[in-house]
């Protein structure tokens, strides 16, 4: 069986149990078993990395986190020439010309060739 990424889980003193569903009827008995011991029980639902009082909960937030990234996205929207960091130039660039020059090599225009093809 596949894990899952979101169910009910019991808190205690503020550490999650292993006891886990996917629903909270299936909690419940074991729940009020742990509050005799441990007064401070919770059931929590665990979904996307948090814990949250419930389902309801966790998608109202999710979907105001979508809503939110949606409209900030157009509005820090960012040219063609923006780069973090300075230029970004091709590093290679720089001793290939280099090498051109050192080892001579022309261009076509320079051999009088035209461009793009050769001379038959």
């Amino acid at each position: 069986m596949p894990p899952r990424y979101s169910y009910w889980t019991i808190i205690l003193n503020g550490t999650a149990t292993s006891f886990r569903s996917a629903t909270r009827d299936e909690l419940i008995p074991t729940l009020y078993q742990l509050k005799k011991l441990e007064p401070k029980a919770v059931l929590k639902w665990f979904a996307r990395g948090q814990l949250w009082e419930s389902p309801s909960e966790a998608r109202a937030a999710a979907q105001q986190r979508r809503s939110r990234t949606r409209t900030g996205a157009k509005e820090t929207s960012r040219d063609r020439n923006w780069r973090p960091g300075g230029t970004h130039r091709d590093p290679k660039a720089r001793t290939a010309e280099r090498k051109k020059v050192t080892r001579g090599h022309r261009t076509n225009s320079e051999r009088g060739r035209p461009k793009g093809g050769k001379v038959h």
